[in-house]
């Protein structure tokens, strides 16, 4: 798989994720400085509400940002099969005979996005499986919390 491209197609997305959180925080921010929503007695909490909303949707874009920023700034490499799993690794693991693909990422965990036929799954090391999968390496077994459930990981590749 195409790391570079793999990148690209992460920034993208969140490129249009950026567009629809800009548009809600301006919204946002309109509903909060409408004089319509000017408090008509002290339980009338439109406007704050309205003004809590705006801050939320503003972080949010300062974030999307951020990760695109950093991604944008990732320096990609490739990884041996003995080389530990790192920011930048794209980790392939098998959990009861079905694949599973993962970015490695230091933001934007949780996106998702299609490579050629496959599904990858941004993790950011932070992430409980981004832990646990840091530092282990091409074969190692994890025994992971997924949903509940005790289950087993394989590695299958680091890449």
């Amino acid at each position: 798989m195409n790391k570079p491209a793999l990148v690209k197609k992460i920034i993208d997305h969140l490129a249009a994720e950026l567009e629809l959180y800009a548009k809600a925080a301006r919204a946002a921010r309109e509903e909060a400085t409408d004089p319509q929503n000017k408090a008509e007695n002290k339980y009338d909490t439109r406007g704050l509400e309205a003004s809590y909303l705006a801050r939320g949707q503003a972080r949010q874009v300062a974030e999307t940002e951020q990760a695109m920023h950093e991604l944008a700034a990732l320096e990609l490499r490739a990884f041996a099969a003995a080389d530990p799993i790192h920011v930048g690794a794209l980790v392939e693991v098998e959990r009861r005979g079905e694949p599973s693909c993962y970015f490695i990422a230091p933001k934007a965990g949780g996106t998702e996005v299609k490579s050629g036929k496959k599904e990858v799954l941004v993790l950011t090391p932070g992430s409980p499986l981004g832990q646990q999968l840091m530092g282990k390496r091409q074969g190692d077994l994890l025994r992971v919390d997924l949903g509940g459930t005790k289950d087993e990981l394989r590695i299958v590749s680091v890449s």
